[in-house]
């Protein structure tokens, strides 16, 4: 099956310089994807497009997130991160700081902060048991609503204050987001479902 993952589809406002990201922050989110990576949840394809990432918010709707094309790293360092300043739904745009681009996921992570306060991490992977076991028995996008598309990114937007931090992303094979209070929470809540399986 070919996996449309690991491009950017918006229009991306890149403005590639280095941004303040914490030691704290950092050894955080790199612990949480590190584990991630070691169990699959995070990783690259045969053709080595990557999939999978997570971020933690930063400022009211900014958030920190693993960068584009980072899958198959197994640690990453923090210019590996981008820190997403702005994003629009309607002209399908992302604005981001950092070393790197910000992840061909960012919208939909950017819609679960705006929809939610409370939430401060999303995690994004793949595995496609989980995808066939869970897709339509929790909250589930549309099979129309493709990857890396405002057509996700809304439907998310709808089911992210609905569900109890998962999403099962119907259009985008193998996609799920899990997201939380914390980094940790979220990563809980994936857990929790990935060793049910």
């Amino acid at each position: 099956m070919k996996i449309d993952e690991g491009y950017i589809k918006f229009n991306l406002n890149w403005d590639k310089k280095a941004f303040n990201f914490s030691d704290q922050d950092f050894l955080q989110i790199n612990s949480s994807r590190r584990k991630l990576f070691e169990i699959g949840l995070i990783g690259a394809y045969p053709d080595e497009i990557g999939f999978g990432n997570l971020s933690i918010r930063s400022n009211k709707n900014d958030f920190i997130i693993s960068g584009s094309a980072t899958g198959n790293f197994k640690t990453l360092l923090k210019e590996h991160y981008s820190l997403v300043t702005n994003y629009d739904i309607v002209n399908n745009s992302v604005s981001c700081i950092g070393l790197s681009k910000a992840s061909s996921e960012s919208l939909s992570h950017a819609v679960i902060y705006d929809s939610n306060p409370k939430v401060n991490a999303v995690i994004h992977v793949h595995n496609k048991d989980m995808w066939d076991c869970y897709l339509e028995k929790l909250p589930s996008t549309r099979i129309k609503a493709k990857f890396g598309t405002p057509e996700i990114a809304l439907e998310i937007k709808k089911l992210a204050d609905k569900s109890s931090g998962i999403i099962i992303m119907g259009g985008h094979p193998e996609g799920i987001i899990t997201y939380g209070k914390s980094l940790f929470e979220a990563e809980k809540i994936l857990l929790n479902y990935f060793n049910t399986i």
